[in-house]
């Protein structure tokens, strides 16, 4: 069953903090930052390779903080809000089916502490492009431990916080952080991989006044038809 990760940011704590877009561009971090690597999809959807400028370079700067033997990879930047939706839908269905007991309404917390549903007042991380999720792989491209003794997909090792992780875990996750930390971007403790700059969560997590990034999209996106379909988005487990 899965089970709802500890909850640090509330909605209703990050919608008293006011977004002034700064106006920054969208960049594609994959020329922006020649030693990141983008990782294996998590969801069946396209992938866009774009964040804001500041963050690319933030992620540029952590690749060259890491020590041999760590590559950092990369698994989505900015998210369209129709993709959100459908992944939003997806978490929501696949609690559901675990939980028939569960209410509509206790069925919708829970999924938005998973997910985060579409809001104009607290817009989805990666919908700003500010969010990144990123893991850490050696050379040959296999992945550094982030979880052991639990499984990857194991919601009680979600958390950055997480005991019980054994040492190898626990030396992945000081490595990723010994990068990040000191770029500006800032660690949602719900979730270890995921790292975000200039939303409403850095701001909170920074006791900063203002966001710095609303949501936005690239000049003249057009998404997939496919992406727009009402079908839920959901994880696939086998990578």
């Amino acid at each position: 069953m899965l089970k709802a990760p500890l909850i640090t940011e509330s909605v209703s704590a990050l919608r008293r903090i006011p977004i002034r877009e700064n106006g920054e561009p969208l960049v594609d971090f994959l020329l922006a930052c020649p030693l990141l690597v983008l990782d294996r999809p998590r969801f069946s959807y396209r992938r866009e390779t774009l964040v804001r400028s500041s963050v690319a370079e933030m992620l540029d700067e952590a690749t060259r903080r890491l020590p041999s033997g760590y590559r950092l990879a990369i698994v989505e930047g900015w998210r369209a809000t129709h993709v959100q939706r459908r992944m939003h839908m997806g978490i929501k269905k696949r609690l559901g089916e675990r939980n028939p007991h569960w209410s509509p309404t206790k069925l919708t917390r829970i999924a938005n502490q998973f997910t985060a549903p579409l809001s104009r007042k607290v817009p989805p991380p990666h919908s700003t492009g500010g969010a990144v999720d990123v893991i850490l792989i050696r050379p040959d491209g296999s992945y550094h431990d982030h979880t052991s003794p639990f499984d990857r997909y194991d919601e009680k090792c979600f958390l950055a916080s997480c005991s019980g992780l054994s040492e190898s875990a626990q030396e992945t996750r000081r490595v990723l952080r010994t990068a990040l930390l000191p770029t500006g971007l800032s660690n949602y403790p719900s979730e270890y991989w995921h790292w975000s700059y200039g939303d409403q969560g850095w701001a909170y997590r920074g006791g900063h006044d203002l966001a710095l990034y609303g949501p936005t999209e690239p000049p003249g996106f057009q998404p997939e038809p496919d992406d727009l379909s009402d079908e839920p988005l959901i994880l696939i487990e086998s990578v």
